[in-house]
């Protein structure tokens, strides 16, 4: 049997390959520190998973939702005006399986063949993928170390941005952790509308900031919501990664495309989840500010450690990623993973699987406490793969 050709656009998944790896050095009793997944370990608050079961009893959630709960919708308005200073009706707003079922869906509901998508590069690689399967072509912008890993703007071809359909940012970024400055959302506003370019962003780690100021959403910027869309998500600031809890929100005619699109695929999120959302959006935010303190903890255990050893690891800004310059007498990021997982016991991600420019670096997931971390780097150190 012949299988579509859309599956030929995939690569060879790395994480699996590592996983596999990783599986078999537990088998034979080694100890490995994993931090290739950004998969928190922080306990789910309680009133979360207290709705979610409340709702579970009652007979009635087992049926097709088949739309947002109107309390859903309103719940991220507020939450969008209090957080964000955004005013945005309910009706803007719709909710996915997690903002990677979303990008898929998104670019299905956007793009043809052949159609032109401008992605960061490094990415999260199912920005790619969710261009790849609408059958649309990447066209990357560079995140360089000379511009801070942001969007340098002038660096893009006026042929490639006239050509380009949509703009995917992520900031804070995965993998790289760089955070927007002041005028980095006004600059891409500005772009978008010279280009006829829509702006999708993902707004998974604005609590995750460690620069001491807040973090916010593009759709504060004067202009943003005329052209832009904004994925944001419940998964690292509550700890409900499992519950795939996401929301699409932004320029109305965008949303509703997807929403369009999405009708044909399911029956709507599953009512004691849309329930545990809804705690989480009206609950108190003080256990979100304090995880980004131990967060910060973490990045300060394994920046500061690894520069300590020999390492020169720069600090991240935000999100719970950290990019590491590999070691120079390696030439594969790959190369480099797989000997840090045999010898060290540490496994983390190739930044070659994040695109182009990912090459050269790898990424750490925040995903142990300081003292785990700190026995990683003296793994490392004792393994002697730092050295040429």
């Amino acid at each position: 049997m012949e299988f579509a050709k859309r599956t030929l656009r995939f690569g060879e998944e790395i994480f699996a390959a590592l996983n596999e790896r990783k599986l078999a050095l537990e088998s034979e009793g080694r100890k490995i520190w994993n931090m290739s997944i950004g998969t928190p370990d922080f306990e789910t608050p309680q009133a979360i998973r207290e709705a979610l079961c409340e709702a579970a009893m009652d007979p009635e959630s087992w049926k097709y939702s088949l739309r947002d709960l109107p309390e859903l919708t309103q719940a991220v308005s507020n939450y969008y005006a209090r957080r964000y200073g955004v005013s945005i009706s309910p009706d803007a707003i719709m909710s996915c399986y997690g903002t990677q079922e979303g990008c898929g869906h998104l670019a299905l509901a956007l793009c043809d063949e052949g159609d032109s998508v401008l992605l960061p590069d490094p990415c999260y690689p199912v920005f790619k993928a969710g261009v790849l399967m609408a059958g649309a072509e990447p066209a990357w912008y560079p995140l360089n170390k000379e511009h801070g890993f942001l969007p340098y703007l002038p660096d893009i071809p006026e042929e490639t941005a006239r050509k380009a359909k949509m703009m995917i940012v992520s900031l804070p970024s995965n993998p790289v952790g760089s955070v927007a400055l002041p005028d980095t959302y006004r600059d891409l506003v500005a772009f978008a509308k010279a280009y006829d370019i829509l702006i999708v962003h993902d707004n998974a780690y604005s609590d995750i900031i460690f620069t001491g100021t807040p973090g916010g959403s593009f759709l504060a910027t004067p202009g943003a919501m005329d052209i832009g869309v904004e994925f944001f998500s419940l998964s690292k600031s509550f700890n409900v990664t499992g519950a795939r809890i996401s929301f699409l929100l932004g320029r109305k005619d965008v949303v509703d495309a997807v929403r369009l699109l999405r009708s044909q695929i399911d029956f709507g999120m599953f009512i004691p989840v849309q329930k545990a959302a809804i705690a989480a959006l009206n609950g108190p935010l003080d256990n979100v500010k304090a995880q980004c303190e131990l967060y910060r903890q973490r990045r300060d255990a394994l920046c500061g450690g690894a520069r300590a050893i020999g390492w020169p690891i720069p600090d991240n800004m935000g999100s719970m990623f950290v990019w590491a310059p590999v070691p120079a007498h390696y030439e594969r990021s790959m190369d480099f993973c797989m000997d840090l997982l045999d010898r060290a016991g540490v496994l983390c991600t190739p930044g070659s699987s994040f695109g182009p420019h990912g090459e050269g670096y790898v990424r750490f997931a925040l995903v142990l406490p300081p003292d785990q971390i700190h026995e990683a780097l003296a793994s490392i150190q004792a393994s002697g793969i730092l050295v040429p």
